[in-house]
C-alpha cells in the first residue's frame, strides 16, 4: 500500500504504524502512547486527553491501542520514539476490568470495539513496559492513569489477596504521573526535549520517581515490607500508611511522600495544582474529533459519551469506597460556562445529535467549585471533611452557578432535553440556600428516575463509608416528591445501595432488605463492595480495622458477601436460597413465610404486589 492510499485524517493525527507516520511525512514519533484502551479522539479518555495535550505544544504522538502482548513485535511498528513511551492501561484498572468481585472473569469490555474481552493483559501496565523493555531495552517510559496512580504506593491486591509493592518497581518504568497529569507531561516533555535524561526528572509535580537515597524533608511512610506483613502489627502499619498517603493529597503540601521498598524508595512528589477555570477550558477545547481511531465497531458507551459533557473534576465527597479523592484531588476544578455552552453548540451541529445533552457533570455533577475559599490557600483540612459526618459550617454550598449554567444550556437552540446522569451529593444540594439547583434539577433535568446514593440505611455502616446519615436521604427524597407532585411530574428517585461494606453485618443487609419491602423497591442492579486499589474502604478490608480507632471491625468475605448481595435483591428467584440461608443465620425465620412482611414465601406464591411497586420496580416512592 503507498502513502497516497493511506487515510490519515489531518484532524486525528496518531499514527499506528509507520506508513502512516509517513503520510504524515514523520521521521518518527517525539512519544508513543500505549493503551490498554481502544483510542477514542474524546475528551472522556484519559489517554486522549494527554495525546491531545502534547499534540497542542507540537510534539508528535504516536499511539499503540491495545497491542498484541504474547511478543515485542506490536510495540515496534512506529520504531523507537524520540523521547519516550507513554503507558496506561486505559481508563479502568485492568484488573477491574477483566473480573467481576466474585473474580470471574467478565464478559465484555467497555472500552475494546464491539465490547470484546481478551483485548488487553491483566496488569496491562506491568506487561506493556515488560514487553517495550524487550524492544527497546533502556528507552524512557512514562506510566500514568488510573491503574498507576492508584497503584503508586504499597497496595492492596484484592485478585492475589496480597499487598504488593509500588507500580514502579514491578513495571521497571522509569517515571510515574499520577492524578491528572496535563501539566505534569508538559513538564516531562519540555525537560526531555531539552535533553535532561529521565533518571533526572525527579523534580517534577504529579509525579513518582525511584531513589536510592531518601531525600530531605520527606514524609516517610511505613516500608513496603512493613505493610506487607500479614501480621497484627503489619496490617496496623497498612492503616497508618493509607492515612499518610491521603493527607500527601494536599498540593499547597510541598514535602515529598516517601515509601521505602527493597533498599530504594519511592518518592512522590507533592501534586500539581488543580487547574485553573482557563486551564480546564484550554483541555477541554482543544480540537477532539469525537471518532474512534482506526474505525470499527464503536466501543460500548461512545453514543451515551458523544453527547456527554464534562463540567468538573476533582470529589470533596471523600467516600469511603471511592478513589477519585486519590486520583482526581478533592479540590474541584471546573470549566466556564462559555466553554460548556461551546461544547453543547457544537454538538447540535452533529447530524447524529437528536437534541438531547445525555449528561452534564463529572465526579459529582453540582460540585462547581471547590468547597470553600481555603481550599485554594491551603488545600484541603488534614482532619475534616467537608459533608462528613454532617455538611461543614465553613463550606460554600451556593449552587446557582450550577442551576445558571443548566438553563442557559436547556435553552440553546437546537437542545430539547439535558440530563444530568453522573451523580449528585442530595446532601450538599440541601445546603443550598438559594434553592435554585434544586429546583432547577427537579424542574427541567430528570429523566423519569433520579439517581442518588445513599449506599445504605445503617448509620454505623454509613459512618464506615463516610456518608451522611440516612435521615438526610428521607428528607431529600421528600422534598424531591413533594416538587415533583407541585409541577405535576412523574418522576421517582432512585436509590443506590452498596452490600457487603466494610463494617456492615448481615443484619444490617437483612434490616436493609426490610427497608427496600417497606418501599416496594425491587434493585435491578446492587453494587456489592469491590475492593479495588486506592481507597479507604479497601485498607479497612484488608487489615480489619477502622481507620479513625485502628479497632477491628466486622469485614463481609466469601459466602457472606453473596448472602449480604442476594437480601437486597431477594426477589430474584435465583437468590431464594441464599436468602433463607442468611435469615437462618441471623434468627430471622419470622420472615420466610406467607406474611405480608416476609421476604421469602412458599414456592410458586408471590406477595400481593402493592398498587404502585410495579411502577416503583427501579425507584422509590
Amino acid at each position: 500500500m503507498n502513502a497516497s492510499k493511506i487515510a490519515i485524517d489531518a484532524k486525528m493525527p496518531f499514527p499506528r504504524n509507520k506508513r502512516e507516520m509517513q503520510a504524515l511525512q514523520w521521521e518518527c514519533c517525539d512519544f508513543i502512547l500505549v493503551s490498554g484502551d481502544a483510542f477514542v479522539d474524546h475528551s472522556s479518555f484519559g489517554p486522549t486527553i494527554i495525546a491531545r495535550v502534547l499534540t497542542d505544544l507540537g510534539y508528535h504522538v504516536g499511539v499503540i491501542a491495545q497491542p498484541k502482548w504474547d511478543s515485542s513485535d506490536a510495540f515496534q511498528v512506529l520504531g523507537q520514539p524520540r523521547l519516550a513511551f507513554l503507558v496506561s492501561s486505559g481508563n479502568m484498572d485492568s484488573m477491574v476490568c477483566h473480573y467481576t468481585v466474585n473474580k470471574k472473569r467478565r464478559h465484555d469490555d467497555a472500552y475494546t470495539p464491539g465490547g470484546k474481552t481478551g483485548a488487553r493483559p491483566d496488569r496491562a501496565v506491568i506487561t506493556y513496559c515488560g514487553r517495550i523493555r524487550e524492544a527497546w531495552g533502556s528507552v524512557p517510559i512514562v506510566v500514568g492513569g488510573v491503574e498507576a496512580s492508584l497503584r503508586r504506593f504499597a497496595h492492596y491486591d484484592y485478585w492475589q489477596n496480597r499487598v504488593r509493592r509500588p507500580i514502579l518497581f514491578d513495571s521497571g518504568a522509569d517515571l510515574l504521573v499520577y492524578g491528572m497529569g496535563e501539566k505534569a507531561i508538559a513538564e516531562i516533555a519540555e525537560a526531555l526535549d531539552a535533553g535532561l535524561p529521565i533518571d533526572q526528572i525527579t523534580y517534577i509535580r504529579g509525579t513518582g520517581v525511584m531513589a536510592r537515597e531518601l531525600p530531605d524533608d520527606a514524609v516517610v511512610l511505613p516500608s513496603f515490607e512493613k505493610v506487607s506483613e500479614p501480621t497484627r502489627e503489619g496490617k496496623r502499619a497498612f492503616a497508618e500508611m493509607t492515612n499518610l498517603i491521603e493527607k500527601s493529597a494536599n498540593p499547597f503540601k510541598a514535602h515529598p511522600t516517601v515509601q521505602p521498598c527493597g533498599g530504594r524508595y519511592f518518592v512522590q512528589n507533592p501534586p500539581q495544582l488543580p487547574l485553573t477555570t482557563q486551564e480546564m477550558d484550554d483541555v477541554y477545547e482543544l480540537p477532539y474529533t469525537n471518532q474512534q481511531l482506526g474505525g470499527g465497531p464503536e466501543i460500548t458507551g461512545m453514543s451515551e459519551m458523544h453527547f456527554s459533557i464534562t463540567s468538573n473534576r476533582g470529589c470533596f465527597g471523600s467516600c469511603a469506597f471511592c478513589a477519585i479523592g486519590m486520583h482526581q484531588g478533592r479540590i474541584v476544578s471546573s470549566r466556564s460556562r462559555a466553554s460548556i455552552l461551546n461544547e453543547a453548540k457544537r454538538m447540535t451541529q452533529d447530524p447524529r445529535f437528536k437534541g438531547i445533552i445525555n449528561d452534564v457533570g463529572g465526579p459529582t455533577a453540582n460540585f462547581l467549585h471547590p468547597a470553600c475559599a481555603k481550599q485554594l490557600k491551603t488545600g484541603p483540612c488534614a482532619n475534616r471533611e467537608c459533608l462528613f459526618p454532617e455538611v461543614c459550617p465553613n463550606i460554600d454550598a451556593d449552587q446557582s452557578e450550577f442551576a445558571e449554567m443548566l438553563q442557559a444550556l436547556r435553552q440553546l437552540p437546537g437542545v430539547r432535553k439535558v440530563f444530568v446522569r453522573s451523580g449528585i451529593r442530595y446532601d450538599y444540594l440541601m445546603a443550598d440556600p438559594t434553592r435554585a439547583a434544586f429546583n432547577e434539577l427537579v424542574c427541567h433535568h430528570v429523566s423519569g428516575q433520579l439517581r442518588v446514593a445513599p449506599e445504605h440505611l445503617s448509620d454505623r455502616v454509613l459512618h464506615y463509608m463516610g456518608k451522611p446519615k440516612f435521615k438526610q436521604y428521607d428528607q431529600f427524597v421528600q422534598k424531591f416528591n413533594r416538587a415533583s407532585e407541585k409541577h405535576h411530574l412523574k418522576q421517582y428517585v432512585v436509590p443506590y445501595f452498596i452490600s457487603s461494606h466494610p463494617g456492615s453485618t448481615l443484619q444490617d443487609a437483612v434490616v436493609l432488605a426490610e427497608y427496600l419491602r417497606d418501599h416496594h423497591l425491587e434493585p435491578e442492579q446492587v453494587q456489592d463492595f469491590y475492593p479495588t486499589p486506592g481507597s479507604r474502604a479497601t485498607a479497612m478490608y484488608y487489615t480489619g480495622l477502622d481507620l479513625e480507632s485502628f479497632q477491628p471491625i466486622h469485614i463481609p468475605k466469601g459466602r457472606e458477601k453473596r448472602l449480604q448481595r442476594a437480601l437486597l435483591q431477594y426477589r430474584n428467584p435465583k437468590n431464594r436460597s441464599l436468602v433463607i440461608e442468611a435469615l437462618k443465620r441471623c434468627g430471622r425465620e419470622d420472615l420466610i413465610g406467607s406474611g405480608r412482611k416476609c421476604l421469602i414465601h412458599p414456592q410458586n406464591q408471590r406477595p400481593k404486589q402493592h398498587k404502585r411497586s410495579r411502577r416503583n420496580r427501579k425507584g422509590g416512592k
